[in-house]
């Protein structure tokens, strides 16, 4: 059995972050309308999530693995892209990856039966439509990521994951939760189009067309300072029209992160080294933001 500490690298648990901040925020959320939250409802909603995250982490790896591309990318920035790496090395196999998933994706089917029985049927087809976003990004038959959306349909899963926690709490859905779920779902999809970058050489030669593959990486950069300026936006129209409180206007505190990517990406766009202060401001744009608007929603609560 390989070691516990390849198997924390391999499972790629820093990026965690991206799926458990929407649950926080909307969690908050209902907290903030309703003065009250269920914490056995959000502890199993954090642990399916958690799960459906993993589970799709590993295929991702066992199907880029499959299709030859992280065997092809020799321009990888760790640890923003090129995979673990850790089949390439031989420390895991192929076959221990892909069980991990399938083991992370029944862990998180089981937790869903408990949510259902809890909350109601419509919470298995939030769970359904995060794994087929996750584990189907790169797994036949229709890895979203070959076919130049890729991005997007992860990106609507994450902003999901805000819509769905909401549900779970309350059993409905409003325009308040769906207004905040934007900000995250934009900041998780621009994390993906950045990190593209450096592997669109290998994807390109995989037939994965990754929209910066099909874009090209100089017209990529303005659809990654597009998806984290439109970020900002629903926090603005939401405030100004009155849904949100108003501190959640202190979210645009991160800004200049996100114009420090931006400007990177312009600037170094074709030079994966020199790029990877983008990918690591990209990430710290949606933690910071997510992490500020949830001590927002606790504070105006």
């Amino acid at each position: 059995m390989s070691s516990f500490r390849y198997w924390l690298k391999e499972l790629r648990a820093e990026f965690l972050t991206g799926s458990i901040i929407p649950v926080l925020l909307s969690t908050a959320l209902v907290r903030f309308e309703t003065g009250t939250w269920s914490p056995l409802l959000f502890t199993l909603t954090l642990l399916g999530v958690i799960f459906l995250h993993l589970g799709a982490n590993t295929a991702n790896d066992y199907f880029d693995h499959l299709s030859g591309n992280d065997i092809a990318n020799t321009e990888y920035i760790r640890p923003f892209t090129g995979g673990s790496r850790l089949i390439q090395k031989k420390l895991i196999s192929p076959g221990e990856v892909l069980a991990t998933s399938i083991l992370f994706l029944t862990a998180a089917l089981i937790v869903g039966i408990f949510l259902v029985s809890m909350a109601g049927i419509a919470i298995l087809y939030f769970g359904i439509i995060g794994a087929i976003s996750g584990y189907f990004y790169t797994a036949p038959p229709f890895r979203f990521s070959h076919r130049g959306f890729g991005e997007f349909v992860v990106g609507m899963g994450f902003g999901l994951i805000g819509i769905g926690t909401y549900f779970v709490q309350t059993g409905t859905i409003s325009g308040h939760c769906v207004i905040l779920s934007l900000p995250l779902a934009f900041l998780i999809t621009s994390i993906i189009v950045i990190n593209e970058f450096q592997d669109s050489k290998a994807d390109s030669s995989v037939g994965k067309r990754t929209i910066v593959v099909r874009m090209g990486k100089r017209k990529a950069v303005y659809l990654f300072a597009a998806l984290t300026i439109a970020s900002y936006i629903p926090i603005i129209i939401g405030t100004v029209s009155g849904i949100l409180p108003a501190l959640t206007l202190t979210s645009l505190v991160t800004l200049p992160i996100g114009i420090k990517a931006i400007w990177t990406a312009r600037k170094f766009y074709n030079e994966s080294g020199y790029l990877a202060p983008a990918n690591g401001s990209a990430i710290l744009n949606h933690l910071l933001t997510g992490i500020i608007l949830i001590i927002a929603y606790f504070l105006a609560g």
